[in-house]
């Protein structure tokens, strides 16, 4: 019998081959103005490679250059962008893989690699980040992100990518918005949750204009903030109703503010921090809802589908230690994940080497010694 995991699945008009998806992961191989390296290269070779129905890459920015997240970010700010990733898209789809890129803001949790005074795009002041230069956004500055959000939008289907997911997760400018412990704002942009959602909703809306009715637009959501005073999952829910309203085609669960996203720690292998949101966001939506954090094993994986509390499985850390994960399990060995829950591929990544399994990284060292 053949497992849900591994039939196809349509997101608007783009079939992927299995239900399982390669969540968006950064990991610093741009080069200092955002465009894809050789190190790149060879990333996405091994992702291309493994069998996996849809690959988002790591996030990239809109805005050069207060738009920029991290040390090593893809950008897609610009036309320059796009020849570096063509080699990549045409890999995945000789493989069958469908490829998508994910485009963000950082907003106040940017970072600035100029080496000049630079104040961050703020949704409102915050006043316990007074130590970080930041104003909160005129509604020209508001207009001209959203404006560069539709712009990355067109490159990414320029370059050939069968998809363009946005980030509206994990503390970027998208939950910022959406969030009252950011969003302090008493114009339109702000206040209640209409005013608070109404940032991604004009993106949607442009983005599905400027894209046409065919072209999938994806999201990563932070569906509930995990912090006092934060959005509520019922806030959530109502936001995925109007963001599908508004053109979008799927939704993955993941965390907005607060800690939820690191409450999977080693040893926590069987624990899927978000399938409860998941559920609830199926509910809500008609589109595909893929669920992130925690898958380690098939039967999960498959009990996850069957049960409908999600359509794919996003996993990222299993697949910087096993890029070929999902062939072995397709192949019969349908042993666990390798990957501990430890973390350690994020630092690695931080320090702006090569993104690569820190367990993996150990084991290499002990056997030299």
């Amino acid at each position: 019998m053949t497992l849900k995991l591994f039939t196809p699945l349509k997101i608007g008009k783009m079939e992927i081959k299995n239900r399982v998806m390669r969540s968006a992961t950064w990991d610093a191989m741009a080069d200092s103005i955002g465009i894809v390296t050789e190190r790149s290269a060879a990333l996405y070779h091994e992702l291309n490679s493994g069998g996996i129905g849809l690959i988002i890459t790591g996030f990239a920015y809109v805005s050069y250059p207060l738009g920029q997240a991290g040390i090593g970010q893809y950008g897609i700010y610009s036309d320059n962008m796009i020849p570096g990733w063509q080699p990549i898209i045409k890999e995945a789809h000789k493989n069958g893989s469908k490829i998508a890129m994910q485009i963000v803001h950082g907003g106040i949790a940017a970072a600035n690699f100029t080496g000049k005074e630079l104040s961050f795009c703020a949704v409102s002041e915050i006043p316990k980040l007074a130590a970080r230069p930041h104003h909160a956004m005129t509604d020209a500055e508001i207009e001209q992100i959203i404006a560069d959000f539709v712009a990355a939008g067109v490159r990414v289907r320029e370059a050939g990518f069968d998809a363009v997911q946005l980030h509206g997760a994990h503390g970027y400018l998208f939950s910022q918005f959406a969030s009252p412990l950011f969003n302090h704002r008493t114009d339109k942009w702000g206040g209640s949750p209409e005013n608070r959602r109404r940032f991604s909703l004009e993106v949607i809306n442009r983005m599905r204009q400027a894209l046409g009715p065919d072209y999938p637009i994806l999201i990563k959501f932070g569906v509930q903030d995990d912090k006092e005073g934060g959005m509520a999952l019922s806030e959530g829910l109502e936001t995925c109703r109007q963001m599908v309203k508004a053109g979008l085609n799927s939704i993955e669960v993941s965390a907005g503010i607060g800690s939820a996203i690191a409450r999977l720690r080693e040893g926590e292998v069987s624990k899927i921090v978000f399938r409860e949101r998941s559920a609830a966001v199926k509910k809500a939506v008609n589109v595909p809802v893929a669920v992130v954090n925690g898958v380690r094993n098939i039967t999960v994986a498959e009990d996850i589908l069957e049960s409908g509390d999600a359509d794919i499985i996003s996993m990222s850390r299993p697949f910087i230690r096993e890029p070929h994960l999902l062939l072995r399990w397709q192949q019969g060995d349908d042993s666990a994940a390798k990957c501990i829950s430890c973390g350690k591929c994020m630092p690695i990544a931080v320090k702006n080497e090569s993104l690569e399994c820190g367990e993996e990284k150990r084991l290499r060292e002990e056997a030299r010694k």
